[in-house]
């Protein structure tokens, strides 16, 4: 069984001063939290001042994205070896952002991937739908073309460091989630796409997670629904209060 993960992506908000004091304050409140992952994703400029005050911590961090090269002229972005120098161990890639507002290609995000496990970095690849798509009933097709053009060929040990979060294009920042039953019938069609490729085992101990407008209101919901495994959330991890009460309903689920 994948553990259970709720995961924040605060996206291009919080500067250094501002991710301090969070970082101290969730530190304080997850102490009693032990069955739950909990893990951070803010800004590049917060990793390093971060991860040194989460580092005796049970609570992990995530980089937002990175680059395919190990370095270069390559203005404004980030590479393995920075994101190893802050002690995160994950990378969050292919976000529904990078790729409609970046334009980032299937085949950018395949590079990304395999240079994340090169360099040690284990990668939680984002998949998703646009509203265009869910309307006409090309979920299952989105999706797979996705989730392949990132693991296609990857081993079975590699891919077992991995996490997938589905989020759907349409329910991101909009403050419509997708219900139970939509979220939980695509990470279903994921975990199926694992299972082919691999086996029984691997697809039901990967960890996919769902993002979309997760709120306190919806999580405890959501987190009963058969295939998801925990959350990426996006505004309400921008504060403490809101981040936790979601964190505490998944640790009260499991418990």
């Amino acid at each position: 069984m994948a553990d259970k993960i709720v995961a924040s992506n605060w996206k291009m908000h919080k500067d250094v001063e501002e991710s301090v004091e969070f970082a101290k304050k969730l530190k304080d409140k997850v102490q009693d939290i032990n069955d739950t992952e909990v893990m951070v994703g803010p800004p590049y400029t917060s990793l390093y001042s971060m991860g040194e005050i989460l580092s005796d911590s049970q609570i992990t961090m995530a980089a937002q994205n990175m680059h395919f090269e190990d370095s270069g002229a390559f203005t404004g972005e980030i590479s393995a070896k920075m994101i190893n120098s802050t002690n995160s161990d994950y990378v969050i890639l292919g976000h529904s952002e990078r790729r409609h507002v970046f334009n980032e290609s299937n085949e950018t995000i395949r590079k990304k991937v395999e240079k994340a496990y090169e360099a040690d970095i284990d990668p939680i690849v984002c998949v998703g739908e646009e509203l265009e798509d869910r309307k006409a009933g090309n979920t299952a097709e989105i999706l797979e073309e996705q989730y392949k053009s990132a693991f296609e060929g990857i081993s079975k040990e590699n891919f077992s460091k991995a996490m997938i979060a589905y989020e759907p294009v349409w329910a991101i920042g909009t403050g419509e989630s997708a219900t139970p039953e939509q979220a939980g019938s695509s990470h279903e069609i994921i975990r199926n796409f694992v299972e082919e490729q691999y086996d029984a085992e691997t697809a039901q101990n990967l960890t996919i997670m769902y993002g979309g407008s997760v709120k306190p209101w919806n999580a405890e919901e959501l987190i009963q629904t058969d295939d998801i495994d925990g959350f990426l959330v996006g505004s309400a991890s921008l504060e403490v209060k809101s981040f936790y009460e979601i964190i505490e309903k998944v640790e009260n689920y499991i418990n």
